[in-house]
């Protein structure tokens, strides 16, 4: 094992987890209606929109402290696939204008919580190495 992997999975984690958070913090202060209009479009309960506040705050939380870390970055990723679905799909296979991939945020999201999913959290975190879950 490398000296620095632990200090890369903790860049890592932070990384996607604060970035993660801040989406998830925008809309618990502006709240959560267009997510709310594009479950139901779907024919989803309307109830499910509040998953957004687990998958965009609780996880991403749970990350960047380095606990249950695995189980929160599967569920970022879940939250990730739901929302390229629901609000992006028309647009996978699509590119910007300066030839980049239209998704590139939301793929950096679920890729790199895939990634601390299979790497776990490394030993600068709460719960250390210790435990399957992290």
């Amino acid at each position: 094992m490398n000296r620095f992997d632990d200090a890369g999975k903790l860049i890592l984690r932070l990384t996607v987890g604060l970035l993660m958070l801040s989406h998830g913090l925008h809309k618990l202060i502006n709240g959560i209606d267009g997510i709310s209009a594009l479950v139901v479009t779907n024919g989803w309960p309307s109830s499910l929109a509040f998953g957004v506040y687990i998958g965009e705050i609780v996880a991403p939380a749970l990350m960047v402290l380095g606990v249950l870390t695995r189980p929160a970055a599967l569920v970022v990723v879940f939250n990730m696939l739901i929302a390229i679905y629901l609000a992006h799909s028309h647009q996978l296979f699509q590119l910007t204008k300066t030839g980049g991939w239209f998704l590139e945020l939301q793929g950096f999201f679920l890729f790199g919580a895939l990634c601390v999913a299979l790497l776990g959290a490394g030993k600068f975190s709460l719960a250390g190495t210790r435990g399957r879950f992290n």
